[in-house]
């Protein structure tokens, strides 16, 4: 199955993410498909993009994002 979810980069205690297509038997940091966007939640307000026609692509095709993914498309208005 595919899935959208989180990337972790950045260094120790300094978390950076980036929202990624990969499938789901693969680890958290490995191969992905493509990468949709990025979530920097050390910045106030936290800063989200997303490219959210892919992002619609995706989802079309039968991904499935995981629970805080969803939550970053909704608010950065991917999904409804």
């Amino acid at each position: 199955m595919v899935k959208i979810r989180l990337k972790r980069m950045g260094a120790h205690k300094k978390p950076f993410y980036r929202i990624v297509v990969a499938d789901s038997r693969t680890p958290r940091n490995g191969k992905f498909i493509e990468e949709i966007g990025t979530y920097d939640p050390l910045k106030d307000p936290a800063e989200i993009k997303v490219d959210v026609e892919a992002a619609q692509k995706w989802l079309g095709n039968g991904a499935q994002p995981t629970d805080t993914v969803r939550a970053l498309l909704k608010k950065a208005g991917a999904i409804k």
